[in-house]
């Protein structure tokens, strides 16, 4: 009678093991917290480009100056969807489909148009999916900006304030975490002896683990949803 192979190897569940406590001294850890922490200042970019944009091409449409604002901001979204791509492969490992009116520019001999002329160029610009599916992907890189940065910018302050404590307990005068001076308080916790200290230094150890396994996915799932926006640009 044979025995039934284990569902997961024991080999396996090393690796993920491995992988889980080594994140805080991976390479790969700092390039997706450097994706996060530049999501927030290219998503106000963005947005902000988007709305006045937007704004200032339609109240000046009577004029006839509106139209081309407006085409140059429907390029701009494209050519932000194209840096986002090109962040979401470079940083993170994600690979992402570059927008066509990006992809089309020949950057061979200067820079020339996609198409036959103007004309043809921005008819491929406005009947190409991938341009307002780019659109779409400037709102939601604002959003998803300012998670990223809250979620970084928490776990970075809380795991130092909790790894510091070895060697900030005891200083006289010193500013707390949870506010006032005097003994290192953490909340409503007040640490007053080093073995206290110790403590809350492993505390944040564990808290490091966990952090950075939590920004690791929380990049991977950015970089994801933004490539899924352009394939779905791509496929349409």
């Amino acid at each position: 009678m044979s025995t039934a192979e284990p569902i997961v190897s024991t080999a396996t569940l090393r690796g993920v093991g491995r992988r889980f406590l080594g994140a805080p001294v991976r390479s790969q850890t700092y390039r997706n917290l450097s994706y996060l922490l530049l999501a927030l200042p290219l998503g106000i970019v963005y947005v902000v480009g988007l709305v006045t944009g937007t704004a200032v091409g339609a109240s000046l449409l009577l004029t006839w100056v509106g139209l081309p604002v407006l085409v140059g901001t429907l390029a701009g979204a494209t050519v932000a969807a194209g840096v986002e791509a090109r962040l979401a492969s470079g940083l993170v490992g994600v690979d992402a489909a570059v927008p066509a009116f990006v992809r089309e520019f020949d950057v061979r001999e200067g820079v020339a148009l996609p198409g036959d002329g103007f004309v043809d160029a921005l008819r491929r610009l406005v009947t190409a999916p991938s341009t307002w599916t780019s659109v779409v992907l400037v709102a939601y890189k604002f959003v998803v900006g300012i998670a990223s940065f809250v979620a970084a910018v928490t776990v970075g302050s809380v795991t130092l304030a909790l790894l510091a404590a070895p060697l900030v307990y005891d200083a006289s005068g010193a500013v707390t975490a949870g506010g006032g001076a005097g003994r290192y308080r953490i909340g409503s916790w007040v640490v007053s002896s080093l073995p206290e200290a110790l403590a809350v230094a492993g505390i944040g150890v564990v808290a490091l683990i966990v952090g950075c396994n939590l920004l690791n996915w929380l990049a991977r799932f950015q970089a994801r949803s933004v490539a899924a926006l352009l394939r779905a640009g791509e496929r349409a």
